[in-house]
């Protein structure tokens, strides 16, 4: 082997890396053995596996066994820094390519850190001498900006590291840049072993075919802001959070940032110690916000997106993801937040407004990545969209409001059966609603003492009665905005109407006597 013409220091940090790592590093290093100076490898492992600690040491071994020098690429500011950091603690020493980095003294540097938009300027512009880069290393590989930068690495061995090796672009399959992949451990594997926390999660089933998909595949801001934003929408989010992760620290996830404020305000004008982070925020006040939570035990914050990657916080107990996504990536990293071990935390509380479990399978599911990254289409094609996904859904009264119904021994009523039923007898798919408001009738009956509770009882049904309309609209393929609303107010006034005039006979069936004058 040739000597490297550069100087290690001695490693700052006293890390020892897990059996796991060391065989992941062994791996890579075969490949650098074997494969052609110009291979690129893919390298996956889940976040919080430790992918910057591997490919730091990568990096000290290989400039200690290669006279060439290393560059690692990054997409974000944060993530450019703290992997400057974790190289110097393993004796690396390292220049970063910013947009105000002086570069007369690049010669004295045996591995460069670099922003992806920033290193294209210095490229394009001839500023920084990549002649003797050897090994470029990508974090974060999954992102289609850095292929723009392929052009310029034609001799280097490309090292990409993901947690999730599938294309934030369909048509730009990380299969076509990359000759090979290797996987590392899974999430199981890693909570098993005590690395990562594990995951409960409470899924809510949630009504998202008003969200309309962009060019980028996933859902648009702007609908999901218009759904997000309801009042009804922030206070199932308020009453979530208070069921199941009250007093804990937790992180929300939003898909835009008029949703994400009023977020906080709704849980401001709650009493709940919240704030708010965006793009638009100074670093400074980023800063400030990030030391808040970190410090504050009870802390509740709300953002869109950019704490996705690039932030380590262990001390949060709950994630919440108040959107839904496309992404199978953007899910995985946004529930990977809160998977950090810390102290004798062994699990964290994952709260699903966007129906993502419903669509992808569970956090930590045993994913074919080979499969995925060999054919990325076959798996992103079966993915459930919404209609399928609330097709299954069984709608559940809230517990507070079945208590009001508690000598009915079933609330449930099939919209979607009854049609079926009905329709394959001939029947007209107006008696789908009849009968549904016959139960519901029944049902209001048998916790009543007279027909006044019975009516005071049917107001209540408020967000059943909008369910099963919205069930029964999809059946006859009818959806305009007026003609459900019309719907929804004559079965409202049907109801009343069948209760006036049928109480007594009903109560009678049911009790075996009449109601009392």
């Amino acid at each position: 082997m040739a000597e490297t013409a550069f100087e290690l220091q001695d490693r700052k940090t006293d890390k020892e890396l897990y059996s796991y790592q060391q065989g992941a590093i062994q791996q890579i290093f075969d490949k650098f053995e074997t494969a052609p100076p110009d291979y690129h490898l893919l390298y996956q492992l889940p976040t919080g596996g430790g992918k910057t600690v591997i490919f730091s040491e990568i990096v000290r071994q290989y400039l200690k066994l290669h006279n060439k020098k290393v560059l690692v690429m990054t997409h974000r500011l944060e993530l450019c820094s703290q992997t400057a950091t974790m190289l110097t603690s393993f004796g690396v020493v390292n220049k970063v390519v910013n947009s105000t980095a002086n570069l007369d003294d690049q010669e004295q540097y045996s591995c460069f850190v670099a922003m992806v938009e920033t290193l294209n300027n210095r490229l394009n512009d001839d500023m920084l001498d990549i002649s003797d880069i050897g090994l470029v290393i990508i974090d974060e590989a999954h992102y289609n900006s850095f292929t723009k930068l392929f052009k310029f690495f034609e001799n280097s061995f490309i090292l990409g590291v993901t947690a999730t090796p599938l294309s934030s672009n369909k048509n730009l399959p990380m299969k076509h840049n990359y000759n090979e992949l290797i996987p590392g451990e899974t999430i199981e594997a890693l909570i098993e072993n005590e690395f990562l926390a594990r995951a409960e999660v409470f899924q809510y089933d949630m009504g998202l075919t008003s969200l309309e998909i962009g060019s980028n595949g996933d859902y648009t801001v702007k609908s999901s802001e218009d759904l997000y934003g309801s009042t009804a929408m922030l206070d199932k989010l308020l009453e979530a959070y208070q069921k199941h992760s009250q007093d804990k620290k937790t992180l929300i996830f939003n898909n835009g940032i008029n949703t994400s404020i009023q977020v906080y305000h709704t849980f401001n004008a709650a009493g709940l110690p919240i704030m708010h982070l965006d793009n638009t925020a100074t670093k400074k006040q980023r800063q400030q916000i990030l030391k808040w939570f970190k410090e504050t035990p009870n802390a509740i914050l709300t953002s869109v997106s950019i704490l996705t990657t690039g932030f380590d916080e262990p001390t949060i107990d709950t994630i919440i993801l108040n959107r839904a996504t496309k992404s199978l990536t953007l899910y995985y990293q946004m529930i990977g937040r809160g998977s950090r071990v810390l102290n004798n935390k062994s699990k964290f509380t994952v709260i699903d407004l966007g129906n993502n479990g419903y669509r992808f399978g569970p956090w930590g599911a045993d994913l074919d990545w080979q499969t995925i990254f060999k054919s990325p289409n076959f798996y992103v094609d079966r993915i459930k969209d919404d209609e399928e996904i609330e097709g299954a859904f069984k709608h559940a009264m809230p517990e507070e409001l079945r208590k009001e119904f508690a000598k009915s021994e079933e609330v449930y009523f099939d919209i979607k059966d009854t049609y079926v039923k009905a329709t394959s007898k001939g029947e007209s798919s107006k008696v789908v609603l009849e009968r549904s408001i016959a139960q519901h009738a029944k049902i209001c009956i048998e916790n009543s003492e007279d027909v006044y509770d019975a009516l005071g009882l049917a107001k209540q049904l408020g967000d059943d009665i909008d369910q099963r309309i919205q069930t029964y609209a999809k059946c006859i393929s009818r959806s305009t905005h007026n003609f459900i609303s019309w719907l929804k107010d004559d079965y409202r006034k049907k109801l009343n109407s069948y209760l006036r005039q049928n109480f007594d006979r009903v109560f009678e069936e049911i009790h075996g006597y009449p109601p009392e004058d």
